[in-house]
């Protein structure tokens, strides 16, 4: 299969066309060198390449940033979705599109609705998964149209060695390595009595694929672990590995405006379509997440 990935060059998009590679895939990656807000740049490529499969990955995906510029994510996360839909009916109108939501469209969410499925309402909380909400719209309105394949993909939590600091996993491995090398004796941390479902990114890729090939068009699928974990066990656990003894001190600028409380969801959907779950535990990704960001600083 041909195929064309979106943000290649992003944490999971770097594991998306490893895996695709793997499986045999041909697979031409793009990312900063295709700006998907313009519409021609994106269309020019879509027609060079001519892929079987368009995995849409490029997204602006912090959280946190998206309060400071929501307009640069309406602008990059809706108008760029639209314009790869756009330029797909125009050159492989037969070409499968696997687009890249989140799970951050549920919103906040009462305990007792968990696990989350996919019938779940979805209401954002913040102007990064609003974003995404308005692009999973435009998704299924212009595959309509256009009788285009296009398959929504909302993936909680994940995890994995090539993660950025920005990420709440990596950024406490990375404050605790500093904090081992330094002597110092506590790090800053945010809200860690949140709890969150989190899935090894070789999981989440290995999903991704699998919708391609089995999926159905304009259906909304989960990617999870059905599993969630509170931020405060998983930040002493990386405590205990890396730099016992130190203090977790909460810093009020680490907070969000708006903070979901608990997520989890359920894989259910995606495993009766694809026979999908997760495989990999997140002691294994926590364990590789420290040996990565310690790779890291060897060779800086």
């Amino acid at each position: 299969m041909r195929v064309l990935v979106t943000g290649a060059d992003g944490f999971v998009g770097r594991h998306l066309t490893s895996h695709l590679r793997a499986r045999g895939d041909d697979v031409v990656g793009v990312d900063r060198d295709c700006d998907v807000t313009d519409l021609a740049r994106v269309l020019d490529m879509v027609r060079e390449v001519q892929p079987d499969a368009i995995y849409h990955l490029a997204a602006m995906t912090h959280v946190g940033e998206s309060w400071a510029s929501p307009t640069e994510f309406v602008r990059v996360n809706v108008l760029g979705t639209r314009n790869v839909m756009e330029a797909a009916h125009q050159a492989v109108p037969d070409a499968s599109v696997l687009f890249v939501s989140s799970a951050d469209v549920y919103g906040v969410v009462d305990p007792s609705e968990l696990p989350l499925d996919e019938t779940h309402r979805a209401v954002p909380a913040n102007p990064y998964s609003q974003s995404k909400r308005e692009a999973e719209i435009l998704v299924k309105k212009m595959a309509r149209e256009y009788g285009q394949r296009a398959l929504i993909v909302r993936p909680f939590n994940h995890v994995g060695p090539g993660q950025s600091v920005k990420f709440v996993v990596p950024a406490l491995v990375d404050r605790l390595l500093d904090a081992s090398e330094s002597g110092a004796k506590e790090i800053a941390v945010g809200d860690l009595s949140v709890r969150r479902d989190f899935s090894d990114v070789r999981d989440v890729v290995r999903a991704y694929r699998r919708l391609v090939e089995h999926g159905t068009s304009c259906e909304i699928y989960n990617v999870a672990s059905g599993i969630d974990v509170a931020l405060a066990d998983i930040a002493l656990d990386l405590v205990s590995r890396i730099a016992p003894g130190v203090r977790l001190a909460p810093d009020p600028s680490l907070l969000r405006p708006v903070e979901v409380p608990v997520m989890r969801g359920s894989f259910a959907k995606i495993h009766d379509v694809t026979g999908w779950e997760p495989s990999i535990p997140l002691a294994t990704s926590l364990n590789d997440v420290i040996s990565d960001l310690r790779s890291r600083r060897h060779e800086a």
